[in-house]
């Protein structure tokens, strides 16, 4: 039975830090996988998986920048990867199935937003080809991996997702006219409907996915846009710091790790999967306006989540256990 959008009284909140959620969290003898992992939010996150005495795998497109952010780092070991590459996504699974490691935890924490119109290879618009896709084909191509440790898959979507839904007539803005943001929130609320449909089919071999809003962090991120454009957003004070109100979402990297930290490791969601979080809890479903708490109506919609598996698996030519 698919787990209610509705919150379940974590005790956590807005202000709920990395360390907070983690707290008696006991990863000895786990192991994870954090693509993102060694910036902003999935660098909190790989560090305090690791603390927790889990085994980290962070696989980078530039392993010379991640090695440099890792240095020294216990418990954590680099590989090559670009999720905007199908063959490196494939190799990268291949040499980790090799080594025989059941994978407890993988948090797909990299992401691009608001980018310039760029393509893969395959001519799909690069924001959903790299949040969506490059995801997606992970997570099947260690499937094994992720049955054989009953693991949690966690996907980091965004308020974002408010943006726009999953316009599945023109996901590759091949009609319409190309807008960085529609183009975001619509993979963010690919992020939510692919935690769904993988929940889905995943929860009689024992995984469980979500999806979460992290809360509104600058970090490298927003490497995209203007000096004029973030500022349009109130995300610094006036001694030019980023603004931190985690009531009004503004959340240190601490706090925004907290979240996708408690998805991936909470005793509380045993057994439940399939939603999406936010404050370090299940969010309720939101149908007012964008900038509000809760998930949209059109990202926890099953028919979605469907259409979008069923256009993934064929734009990839990959399914779980396929």
């Amino acid at each position: 039975m698919m787990t209610p959008q509705s919150p379940i009284l974590s005790g956590f909140g807005p202000a709920s830090t990395a360390a907070d959620v983690m707290a008696g969290i006991d990863l000895a003898g786990r192991t994870a996988i954090v693509t993102g992992g060694y910036s902003g939010l999935g660098l909190v996150s790989a560090l305090a998986l690791a603390r927790a005495g889990a085994s980290v795998i962070v696989p980078a497109r530039d392993v010379g920048k991640a090695r440099a952010a890792l240095e020294g780092q216990a418990g954590i070991t680099l590989a090559e990867m670009d999720l905007a590459d199908p063959g490196s996504i494939v190799r990268f699974a291949r040499d980790f199935l090799e080594t025989g490691q059941p994978l407890s935890i993988l948090i797909n924490s990299a992401g691009v937003m608001a980018t310039p119109l760029f393509r893969d290879a395959d001519g799909h618009e690069g924001q959903f080809a790299v949040n969506h896709l490059g995801h997606y084909r992970l997570v099947c191509a260690v499937w094994p991996a992720l049955v054989a440790g009953a693991g949690r898959v966690v996907s980091v979507s965004s308020r974002g997702h408010q943006i726009a839904p999953v316009m599945f007539d023109d996901i590759d803005f091949r009609i319409r006219a190309y807008d960085k943001w529609v183009a975001y929130g619509q993979s963010k609320t690919a992020n939510a409907l692919f935690a769904r449909g993988l929940d889905r089919r995943g929860a009689a071999a024992g995984v469980r996915a979500f999806s979460l809003h992290p809360g509104q962090i600058l970090t490298d991120l927003a490497r995209h846009l203007s000096t004029e454009e973030i500022d349009s957003f109130d995300a610094r004070d006036a001694d030019g710091k980023p603004r931190v109100d985690p009531e009004l979402g503004m959340k240190t990297v601490e706090q925004g790790a907290a979240t996708q930290l408690w998805c991936a490791t909470s005793p509380m969601l045993a057994g439940m999967g399939g939603v999406y979080c936010e404050d370090c809890d299940i969010a309720g479903i939101n149908q007012s306006e964008i900038g509000r708490k809760g998930v949209a109506a059109w990202a926890a919609d099953d028919e979605a989540a469907e259409r979008l598996w069923a256009i993934s698996e064929h734009w990839t030519g990959m399914t779980i256990g396929g």
